[in-house]
């Protein structure tokens, strides 16, 4: 039985193996495997290479190995256009799709729209109940009055 490739590997590393891996050289001091594992994660590059030193000192030459391969396997980080993007609604903003960071349950982000929602909906109430106060028009009255 013979096993066929979808792709070729050549074309899987420069599209990120289709999770956006890539190494970052710009933030990486020896060849951005643990800059572009932190990217990737989403987490700060110095715990990764924490976690780097203590597998050196534990594991010794495995570590080693796996490093020099995802040095190999993993393509330098492409401009900012070639990655996927995702919507993130509690940055409110887009960022680049992660493998491990999965969007909220629908139930989950209404909950979010309708606690956010009935701040505003306080807020408001706070304000014209404020607005309509016989204190407010007292300070209104006294501001004329100083200017």
């Amino acid at each position: 039985m013979k096993y066929r490739c979808k792709g070729n590997i050549k074309g899987q590393k420069h599209q990120g193996w289709g999770m956006n891996l890539y190494r970052n050289k710009e933030k990486g001091y020896l060849g951005g495997v643990c800059a572009g594992l932190a990217d990737h994660f989403d987490v700060d590059a110095w715990v990764v290479r924490l976690f780097t030193f203590g597998g050196f000192l534990f594991l010794g030459g495995f570590c080693v190995m796996a490093y020099i391969g995802l040095w190999w396997f993993l393509d330098t980080r492409p401009a900012e256009d070639a990655y996927e993007y995702e919507y993130d609604e509690r940055q409110h903003s887009y960022r680049p799709k992660k493998m491990f960071k999965y969007s909220d349950s629908a139930n989950v982000r209404l909950r979010r729209a309708k606690e956010r929602l009935d701040e505003a909906t306080r807020r408001v109430t706070e304000m014209e109940r404020h607005v309509t106060s016989k204190k407010f028009d007292l300070e209104r009255e006294f501001s004329k009055i100083r200017d």
